[in-house]
């Protein structure tokens, strides 16, 4: 590994009780090139901006996957990370169904570490407090050409998290625009998903909601996601959530909450969830909570599900009955070192990490 260290660091203009999530970058970034069937030396570089022109590949045909993974620090002030072997594995699943070249495990995990450990000081300390990392892969050629680009650029920035939306949420069951189709880029962090799912979300806060439950593009009938999260429902004592497939993201969120609920003894389904069944649920007073998870929010309860120009209002449960709270506190003491580690989830990033890599 190539390193440059910053010879001007703005970690004292950083104050960790005021920041703006996803615009404060911390002082360093990975970056690695693909030229001639290759890639090149991973570069530990300081954070800045990257020349490229209008005419790349990847600005003009989509050719963009990223991930969404977080490091910890705990009260001693060691740092971890969470669960990276499957943003690894999921950005390359990624990059294969966009027609790219996938990263080695040394070149994401040792990045990673090696960001995280020269970066380390810019890691809030507290409840709900982290740094979010973004790893990503596009083309970099200079081309107009409608075809699989030869260059490409891997590279890792990050920004310091908090908790964001706090307070429950309401939502509008999609009944017209899908997020993925069968056949199509679901299940690939696909920067053009996230970009397809704008416009739809703009119209669902003109209607007076905070974001939308996705549902199947051929019938409506089923829940698929909820903005860019996955989504769980849960129906007296029962959680239910759906299958991962071409059209629904495998998150790792998704799947520590599945895993941590089966560990409490709570009984978790993972087949279809149809909407009428949520709505019926709803009327005769056995759906309990619905919610969605991911990275960067972790949790986000919703409040009022839209349905066919109805408001269906949940019930506000208390932390101690919510089972999507109850999750939440697993997942989160886990990852910040207050809990035991029975899944070997958590991983140490030691110090001075950069003179082994």
């Amino acid at each position: 590994m190539i390193i440059q260290k910053t010879e001007n660091s703005r970690l004292s203009e950083f104050d960790p009780n005021n920041f703006s999530f996803g615009s404060t970058f911390i002082d360093h970034m990975v970056i690695c090139e693909y030229e001639n069937g290759k890639w090149g030396d991973v570069k530990l570089v300081p954070y800045g901006p990257i020349p490229f022109t209008p005419a790349m590949m990847g600005v003009n045909y989509g050719q963009a996957c990223f991930e969404g993974m977080k490091a910890y620090k705990d009260k001693d002030g060691q740092v971890f990370l969470f669960r990276p072997e499957k943003n690894f594995e999921r950005i390359n699943k990624s990059a294969t169904r966009l027609a790219m070249p996938e990263v080695t495990e040394e070149m994401f995990l040792d990045g990673l570490k090696a960001l995280v450990d020269i970066d380390r000081n810019w890691i809030p300390q507290g409840e709900g407090m982290s740094l979010y990392i973004r790893p990503l892969i596009f083309a970099t050629e200079e081309a107009l050409k409608a075809r699989v680009a030869n260059k490409y650029m891997f590279a890792i920035v990050a920004t310091p998290a908090k908790s964001y939306y706090s307070e429950p949420v309401s939502v509008k069951i999609s009944d017209h625009y899908s997020r993925a189709a069968n056949g199509g880029v679901g299940s690939a962090k696909a920067a053009g998903n996230y970009a397809a799912s704008f416009y739809p979300t703009q119209l669902a806060i003109e209607e007076g909601y905070e974001q939308i439950i996705w549902t199947d593009d051929a019938t409506h009938e089923y829940f698929e996601e909820s903005g860019t999260m996955n989504v769980f429902v849960r129906i007296n004592d029962t959680i239910y959530t759906p299958p991962t497939s071409e059209k629904i993201l495998d998150g790792v969120t998704r799947d520590s909450f599945i895993q941590l609920a089966k560990k409490r003894g709570i009984e978790v389904k993972i087949e279809p969830v149809a909407v009428k069944t949520v709505v019926e649920a709803q009327k005769n007073g056995t759906l309990k909570e619905v919610w969605g998870v991911g990275t960067a929010v972790v949790t986000t309860v919703f409040q009022a599900l839209g349905y066919e120009g109805v408001k269906l209002e949940l019930p506000r449960l208390s932390d101690e009955e919510s089972y999507a709270a109850i999750l939440k506190k697993d997942l989160t003491d886990l990852q910040n070192n207050l809990s035991k580690d029975a899944f070997g989830w958590r991983v140490v990033v030691e110090k001075d990490v950069l003179e082994t890599v």
